[in-house]
């Protein structure tokens, strides 16, 4: 196995990292790189500790690597949760420390944060443009949440579907939702950028709908869903979380970036239990439509949905491309 090149040791912050790392090239990376490679990336299951310093603090270390001699590469995730921080700094922290597999040899500490924000909204846009209509492109976005990914979301959504025209927004906290109407109307001349005072509003009008809340209660009624529409799940990582109805899921053709999805989203964790969907109904993931050995829209009306949780196979893909472009740009 080829070892990568040798470089010096180099910290990647927030600031580099959307330096090196626009929307379309990790788009481009992610969409060959997920069938290439997936299944040879291990990915064991990550592993919290208590923290005992703060109250319901922990630490989660998710590690992966891979065995193809075109990604040597190991990463550690390791991620903070102190739900107790003031009002003013982040209860959630993250780093990324990347190794190479061949030697073991650290090469980087990304901002795993910043990581994190960019690959998940990636992923998500990258299966809204493998799922659209080619012959229907979509003008119209609805984003449910106006939290730290919302902005990330829209952004490459436009990156990825250069169709889209026209951006609603909702939000339970009308400032947030203002926030980031106004964020990305100066960041999109170009674009009509709205705040809508309901969901169901927002739904009713989009041709994709992307959620990224940690709501309890479904937030999407699929009874509302436009024909051809596309419905994005970012929110919910625990079987308690669910941001869409059985009825969504129902009209909906289902597709999942991983397996994990099946075992902690709580709109498939319901719907399995229910018997609203069975295991057999999800059409794929994310790497199969990628590779093209499923097949993704059928017909122009047909309703898709795609419900992603994460894993370190996206962080490792897109550690690798930040270091690698991180490593040329300063060798140039």
């Amino acid at each position: 196995m080829a070892a990568p090149p040798s470089h010096p040791f180099v910290y990647i912050d927030a600031e580099a990292l959307h330096a090196v790392l626009p929307f379309p090239s990790l788009i481009s990376h992610l969409r060959a790189g997920l069938p290439a490679f997936s299944g040879d990336i291990h990915c064991p299951h990550r592993v919290s500790f208590p923290v005992p310093t703060s109250p319901s603090a922990a630490l989660l270390l998710m590690p992966s690597w891979c065995a193809h001699p075109s990604l040597p590469y190991l990463a550690l995730k390791a991620v903070t949760s102190f739900p107790a921080n003031s009002p003013h700094r982040p209860s959630i922290h993250a780093t990324v420390s990347l190794f190479s597999s061949a030697s073991g040899v650290p090469l980087a500490s990304v901002d795993g944060s910043a990581l994190t924000l960019l690959r998940t909204a990636v992923v998500s846009a990258l299966a809204a443009s493998l799922l659209v209509s080619p012959s229907r492109p979509p003008s119209t976005l609805a984003l449910a949440g106006a939290g730290a990914l919302a902005p990330y979301l829209a952004e490459a959504h436009l990156s990825a579907l250069p169709s889209l025209s026209r951006i609603l927004v909702w939000n339970r906290t009308k400032a947030k939702s203002a926030a980031l109407v106004a964020k990305l109307r100066d960041a999109h001349p170009g674009v009509t950028v709205e705040e809508v005072d309901g969901m169901d509003e927002a739904v009713s009008a989009a041709d994709i709908v992307s959620c990224a809340t940690g709501s309890q209660e479904p937030i999407v009624r699929g009874e509302l869903l436009r024909p051809g529409a596309h419905l994005d799940l970012v929110g919910s990582f625990t079987p308690a979380m669910r941001e869409c109805d059985d009825e969504a899921l129902r009209r909906g053709r289902v597709f999942i970036d991983f397996e994990a999805a099946l075992e902690e989203a709580g709109e498939l964790v319901g719907a399995l239990q229910r018997g609203v969907l069975r295991r057999e109904d999800v059409a794929g993931t994310l790497a199969e439509l990628a590779a093209g050995t499923v097949a993704g829209r059928r017909s122009d009306d047909e309703i898709t949905v795609f419900k992603s949780v994460g894993t370190a196979v996206v962080d490792l893909l897109a550690a690798q491309l930040a270091y690698e472009n991180y490593t040329a740009t300063k060798n140039a």
